[in-house]
């Protein structure tokens, strides 16, 4: 019979008990270890719901309000984001708003890191043209996307001019992370 427990102290995707964050000059990059996450697709012939009265918005696009926000991932698909619901079974809190759709949680699958600028959009946009191929004057406020950044694929959501998510692989998320930070580090240069 053991006489102990094993420690199940969680952790975040950079392997941490705490969100990293870390500031670049004007940029600051933060984990968003809280952040739940869970895709809904809608089935055949079914309109879409308005799960906790958000509006699923249209292709490109994401929509927010309060805690929750989504954003668009294909036809009749997207994923749903909840401040601060990792914690907790999202997909089945999301299955009591939209019972008629499929629903899959996907809040350990992946990580999800906040940048934010101090200095308006333009350092945003500086930091998106040494990231990914995308116009980021075209690629304003309220506009999602899938993308490739290095060799992995995530999900680009400019949540305001002056802060955008970058959406990605779990497994990936040391990869991420350093990406991102090398990418800040020189817009400092």
């Amino acid at each position: 019979m053991l006489d102990h427990v094993t420690d199940l102290t969680p952790i975040t995707a950079l392997g941490a008990t705490a969100a990293r964050a870390e500031s670049f000059g004007a940029l600051t990059v933060t984990e968003n270890a809280g952040l739940g996450l869970a895709s809904l697709a809608l089935r055949k012939g079914q309109s879409a719901p308005q799960p906790f009265g958000l509006p699923l918005p249209g292709v490109g696009t994401a929509v927010s309000m309060g805690d929750y926000a989504a954003f668009w991932t294909g036809r009749d698909q997207w994923m749903v984001e909840a401040t601060g619901k990792a914690e907790v079974n999202f997909a089945a809190m999301l299955k009591s708003e939209a019972p008629e759709c499929s629903l899959t949680e996907q809040t350990d699958g992946f990580t999800a890191f906040e940048i934010a600028s101090s200095q308006g959009a333009a350092p945003i946009e500086a930091l998106m043209r040494k990231l990914v191929n995308i116009d980021p004057k075209a690629f304003g406020p309220g506009q999602a996307t899938r993308t490739g950044l290095e060799h992995m694929t995530v999900f680009l959501i400019r949540r305001a001019d002056d802060r955008l998510a970058v959406i990605g692989m779990r497994t990936l998320a040391g990869s991420l992370w350093h990406a991102l930070a090398v990418a800040a580090r020189r817009l400092e240069d």
